[in-house]
């Protein structure tokens, strides 16, 4: 059993975010560090992934629709989303093959919240979305298929943090690392015994001046300094996701 795992979910191959995040003395203290999809999808991808490898057995990772993305870039099906496309190139072949492997989901038992499942959008799907005001019948249809032993269910995908109780089941997303919507700083979580959602602060400044001198994608000044800069707010992102969750 596992006492304490930190949560990073949606890094999009931002460095200095995640290098802010890792530095945390509970990130380097945590028994595990669960990576919950949407890694590599951004300016720095080829430094992210080198990075989170080097992190050995203390990380576990997880699939996200923008990883697969960046694998079926790279074999020819283009994504709409043209830092993936340019990630996807940049790419070496042993991280697009890494990239391939990530499951959809992953369980793990943490002191204090019994067997958890961390997936990236559900447990069913690496693009479907829910969000934290999501109608309570959108939440049992997703976790339908959720062993009923699964008390606690870990997901990213839409970048806001937040927690809830959906049908008897403690919902945890952690928020993004490299694209947050809400307003700057890195944000992930802290499992066990109870659930934290963490923020942390860097010098964003300093952040964009270097993703724009150090990444080789055409538009990166312009990247971060709409991303790493928060410049969308939760109501901005809710409002466009809104109508995905099927309300």
């Amino acid at each position: 059993m596992l006492n304490r795992v930190a949560v990073l979910s949606d890094i999009h191959g931002a460095l200095p975010a995640l290098e802010a995040v890792l530095a945390e003395p509970d990130v380097a203290a945590a028994d595990l560090i669960v990576l919950t999809g949407d890694i590599a999808a951004g300016p720095q991808p080829v430094e992210v992934l080198d990075v989170l490898a080097g992190l050995g057995d203390r990380a576990c990772w997880v699939r996200g629709n923008a990883d697969r993305e960046l694998v079926e870039a790279r074999a020819g099906r283009p994504s709409r989303i043209d830092v993936s496309n340019w990630a996807a190139e940049q790419l070496r072949d042993d991280q697009v093959a890494r990239l391939a492997a990530l499951p959809l989901t992953v369980t793990m038992e943490i002191g204090g919240l019994g067997p958890v499942l961390f997936c990236h959008a559900t447990p069913r799907d690496d693009e479907e979305v829910v969000l934290v005001d999501s109608r309570m019948e959108r939440w049992t249809e997703v976790l339908a298929d959720v062993p009923a032993e699964v008390g606690t269910v870990v997901c990213g995908h839409t970048h806001m943090p937040f927690t809830r109780l959906a049908d008897r089941r403690l919902i945890v997303n952690p928020g993004s690392i490299g694209m947050p919507y809400g307003g700057p700083g890195a944000f992930w979580a802290l499992l066990g015994p109870g659930v934290h959602l963490r923020r942390t602060p860097f010098d964003v400044e300093a952040a964009c001046a270097r993703v724009a001198a150090e990444s080789g994608f055409p538009d990166a000044a312009a990247w971060a300094d709409e991303y790493l800069r928060s410049q969308h707010s939760d109501a901005d992102a809710l409002a466009v996701f809104a109508p995905r969750d099927g309300r």
